[in-house]
Parts: structure tokens; C-alpha cells; sequence
């Protein structure tokens, strides 16, 4: 299991987050990647914890949503089953099941004073804190995707399940655009990851 996670996450966050993984029983699944989400957490059928993690995350993301996940876990096992699953219940959990990792010898120094205020008050993704996503995402590998907010005002783009938008305006802190086919309109995080279809 070591060897396997030693692919996955830092270093030098291998050994206590397998520490992590046998004191709460968990099973992890590693799978291909799912658009909609990092990872998720289930009680399985015979009670068995079982956490699943999206295989094409850069490290320190996957440790960060590994840590998610557990945390889930072990809200739901202090707390009981009927707390809100990102309630202050699973941030308190969240916060403190992190903050050991909020290190140097783990993570770039770059990230740990946005880490740092991010788990002030954790959100139910990392993703919604659009300059910690960025800061993130300059660790994935090289792909041809665009950011939304990199975007000029009347670009048309394609997302994931092939939908074509158009960007509009900038409402607060996200952009608003325009579905083409539909007439539409969506909110966009800044950080979205889209296909820029040139005009």
C-alpha cells in the first residue's frame, strides 16, 4: 500500500496518511477519472469504509481530497450519521485531520499560506477557493484547456459533456454565459477548466 500511495501524494505524507488509512479501516479505490468530483466516501454493505480517488490528480490535490474523504469518515463516525456532510461538524474534522500535513517538507511553499487560509474555514471543494484551484492546477499536467476567467467576453467554449457556451459577463465572482443551444444562462466559477472552439 505504500508503494502504491508513495505514486499518489508527497512523500513525505505517505506514512501518516497510511497510518490514517488502517486506523480507520479504510478502502481505497483509485479510478479513473470522474469530471464530477475528485473523490467520495460510502459505508459499503458489511459497514466497510470505502473512499474512492480520482487517479489523474496531481499530488497534492489527491492528498488534500484523500484527506477530504477520511475526514467524512470520521465526522460521521464522532458526530453520528444524521450531521450535514460539509457541516461544521466535518469542517472541524477537516481542519484538524489536515493541518499536520500544512507543511513545508509536504507541500511547496507556494500553497501553504493559501493551504493556511483555506482550512480557516474549509469549503466542500477546494475547487469553489478559485485561487487555491489555480495554485493547484499549475501542478497537473500540460493539457490544452482554458480557464474561464482567461477568457475574452464573447468567446464560445465547450465543456466536459460537449455543451457550448458563450461568456457573457462577470456577475460578483463568477461569469455568466450563455448556453447556445438553449438561450440559458449558467454561472461559472473563474477557474473552470473549458475548451475554447475558435471563432
Amino acid at each position: 500500500m505504500n508503494e502504491t500511495l508513495a505514486r499518489y501524494i508527497p512523500e513525505h505524507a505517505v506514512t501518516p496518511v497510511f497510518e490514517l488509512i488502517v486506523a480507520n479501516q479504510v478502502h481505497l479505490k483509485i479510478v479513473n477519472e470522474r469530471v464530477t468530483r475528485h473523490g467520495d466516501y460510502r459505508k459499503g454493505i458489511g459497514g466497510k469504509h470505502e473512499i474512492t480517488v480520482n487517479a489523474s490528480l496531481n499530488k497534492y490535490r489527491f492528498l488534500i481530497t484523500l484527506i477530504h474523504e477520511i475526514s467524512h469518515l470520521v465526522a460521521f463516525e464522532k458526530f453520528g450519521r444524521n450531521i450535514k456532510p460539509h457541516g461544521n461538524e466535518w469542517k472541524y474534522t477537516f481542519q484538524r485531520m489536515m493541518v499536520p500535513f500544512i507543511r513545508p517538507e509536504i507541500f511547496p511553499g507556494q500553497l501553504l499560506p493559501l493551504l493556511a487560509r483555506h482550512f480557516r474555514n474549509p469549503s466542500a471543494s477546494s475547487d469553489t477557493d478559485a485561487t487555491l484551484s489555480l495554485a493547484l492546477k499549475q501542478f497537473d499536467a500540460e493539457n490544452d484547456k482554458n480557464y474561464v476567467f482567461e477568457l475574452p467576453y464573447g468567446s464560445v467554449f465547450r465543456i466536459h459533456n460537449g455543451k457550448i457556451f458563450k461568456k457573457i459577463a462577470l456577475r460578483t465572482k463568477r461569469y455568466e454565459c450563455l448556453e447556445i443551444k438553449t438561450g440559458k444562462i449558467y454561472l461559472f466559477n473563474p477557474n473552470a477548466e473549458v475548451e475554447l472552439i475558435p471563432g
